[in-house]
């Protein structure tokens, strides 16, 4: 288990933590959460060994496997396969052990060796491999490509995945779904479900919390508290515990004005000179309570514009993309109106951020039409945006550069909603955290009174308090907004339609975020099934229509167990759900409870061996099922 005792951690002469005591146990999954700069990550390199407490102690056990995702990935020759395998470095070892008995002709060594790679599953390494980065969105003819020919976003996909191959005991993730776009964290989100060691998270996507972590450890005013339950459920605690402290400070607070009233009005009677000094003996026990706090400094609002033209912004039969011979869109049809609350769906390279910046005129049209309102105002985010702000100058001179009107005061109040505190506004932006310089563009936008508004992820580095601000202004904003983003909440809350980029073509897409997951089940199937009816060519329809019921005659029997086994893994789920939900609660772990403590952690046990055989089945009847259904078998 991770132990803290007394734990203070400090950064120069920052104090982060302060006297914090809590305890993570084995195969628990723990978010951490609190204000940027509140000591998140400076616990991770605790953990890491990188960072001595200032006082306390923070142990875990000395043989335990810890992994966590480089921040730095070197420009190699070696392919992204053998890179991610790297990430077993048992199996490297053994691999290197095996070479030399080898050439030493050592026949007892090698298969002494031989074993223990098999006993760790080593031979099916390279698969594992491929399957994670398949998941993190690689594709297969990528997987043999140099590291080097990778951009940045993709190597740090490439480091996450060798940090989950790795079978650590202890695996530490900060921010892992920055780099990666919804289809990727749906996956994320599931292999982490599955992972059987202690997990301990930082992450700014609320949903992504709620699916994946049983505890929150919340850092705020220097102190760090443990919670039991995802983050919807630290939430309500939290807020009942906030309501209870406000009152009791309320109450106290009339106590201290009434006992300290009665002091000031008799200390100098010599009749009450004696209740006075009870009074303030009294006065001097109250215990010291401070008022309920919370993190949030955010408070903004996108402002009315002046005017609403009608419609905003549209277009039509457009070819998208970069030139008559990179054209990634065809034939784009849409019309924006206030009002419309549109959200991107589609696999990460379909031309989700080519649509969003042909939309805004950031590149021309290959062909087709793009109508815009007269005066019409667009408040563009993108990481781009971020790019371009100026280095060299602090968050007042890009207000005042922008809005040559307003007065040094008015910059810095305005900033002040967004979190820039103090000397925080004239920070030079070279300085700044890539949150820092997106509330920086959200500040600049918001001042431009848009009526429009095209959001490309704009909430990467966004700490949760500033994504729920956000979330906030968006559903009071009264013009139209398109929205790209890999955080489930925020579409979910801020658009109430979709429209899905694929093979081509922007469609509308009837469903919600649940539905795009099956989309996404479903769309290896179609792309098989078109794959066959461009290889029968013209095929009679009948004929083939005929042979598809033969086919699904032919699978049935599969199907049958296939949804007899799903039914019987969701019921074993829901049994692990609850069992886990019981091992979350620390007083599980007491004396009196080790009876009852055996027992859960034996049906923990026995209920995961029966999920994995149950899912291994799952699977092999589906690849039969899809493989008899794409005519081969």
């Amino acid at each position: 288990m991770i132990n803290a005792s007394q734990l203070s951690l400090d950064r120069g002469t920052k104090h982060l933590i302060i006297d914090a005591t809590f305890t993570i146990h084995p195969k628990h999954k723990v978010g951490l959460v609190g204000a940027n700069g509140c000591g998140k990550s400076s616990f991770f390199a605790a953990l890491l060994g990188q960072l001595q407490p200032e006082a306390g102690d923070l142990t875990l056990p000395s043989q335990w496997k810890i992994a966590t995702v480089k921040q730095e990935t070197p420009a190699l020759s070696q392919s992204a396969l053998e890179y991610v395998i790297d990430g077993d470095v048992e199996f490297r070892q053994l691999e290197a052990e095996l070479d030399i008995a080898r050439q030493n002709d050592d026949g007892n060594q090698e298969a002494i060796i031989i074993n223990q790679i098999d006993t760790i599953n080593g031979y099916s390494l390279p698969a594992r491999a491929g399957e994670l980065l398949h998941g993190l969105g690689f594709q297969q003819q990528q997987l043999s490509l140099p590291v080097k020919e990778f951009s940045g976003g993709w190597r740090m996909r490439l480091n996450l995945a060798q940090a989950l191959i790795s079978r650590a005991d202890l695996l530490l993730l900060d921010e892992p779904t920055n780099h990666l776009d919804l289809d990727a964290v749906i996956w994320l989100q599931r292999w982490l479900k599955r992972y059987e060691g202690t997990l301990v998270l930082i992450s700014h996507d609320r949903d992504f919390l709620d699916d994946v972590i049983g505890q929150i450890l919340h850092f705020e005013q220097q102190k760090a508290k443990l919670y039991t339950g995802n983050y919807t459920s630290f939430e309500r605690q939290r807020a009942e515990q906030l309501a209870q402290q406000d009152a009791q400070y309320q109450k106290q607070q009339k106590e201290v004005a009434h006992l300290t009233a009665f002091v000031d009005r008799f200390r100098a009677k010599a009749s009450k000179a004696k209740q006075a000094q009870s009074r303030l003996k009294r006065l001097q026990k109250l215990p010291d309570l401070a008022p309920a706090h919370v993190d949030s400094q955010f408070t903004f609002s996108f402002k009315q514009p002046e005017h609403m033209p009608y419609p905003l912004l549209s277009i039509d039969e457009a070819d998208c993309g970069y030139g008559q011979d990179a054209i990634i869109i065809k034939q784009a049809k849409i019309t924006l109106v206030p009002g419309s609350r549109i959200g991107l769906l589609g696999r990460n390279g379909a031309g989700k951020s080519t649509l969003i910046k042909s939309l805004a005129g950031d590149i021309e049209l290959v062909s087709g039409l793009r109508h815009q309102a007269q005066e019409l105002k667009i408040g563009y985010f993108s990481q781009h945006q971020l790019e371009q702000l100026h280095h060299g100058s602090n968050g007042v001179e890009h207000i005042l550069r922008a809005h040559k009107s307003m007065t040094d005061l008015e910059a810095r109040s305005h900033l002040g909603s967004f979190g820039f505190q103090g000397e925080q506004a004239l920070s030079d932006v070279a300085t700044m955290s890539g949150g820092e310089k997106a509330r920086l563009v959200l500040a600049l936008i918001v001042l431009e009174k848009p009526q429009l508004l095209l959001l490309d992820e704009p909430t990467n580095h966004l700490d949760l308090e500033m994504r729920q601000a956000l979330v906030l202004a968006l559903q009071e904003f009264s013009g139209a907004i398109i929205l790209i983003a890999h955080d489930r909440y925020l579409l979910e809350s801020c658009v109430d339609e979709f429209y899905i980029v694929a093979n081509g073509e922007t469609q509308p897409f009837a469903g919600d975020i649940d539905d795009y997951q099956q989309w996404l089940n479903d769309d290896k199937k179609e792309s098989l099934q078109a794959t066959k009816k461009e290889s029968t060519g013209g095929a009679d329809r009948k004929a083939q229509r005929q042979a598809q019921a033969q086919l699904r005659q032919k699978a049935a029997p599969l199907k049958k167990q296939a949804d007899k086994l799903e039914k019987q893994t969701q019921t074993w789920q829901a049994q692990l759900s609850s069992i886990e939900a019981q091992l979350g609660d620390t007083e599980i772990y007491s004396a009196e409870n080790k009876s009852k403590l055996n027992d859960l952690l034996k049906q923990q046990a026995q209920l995961k061996g029966d999920i994995e055989t149950s899912e291994m089945e799952w699977f092999e009847l589906a690849e039969q099922i899809e493989e008899i259904m794409s005519g081969g078998g």
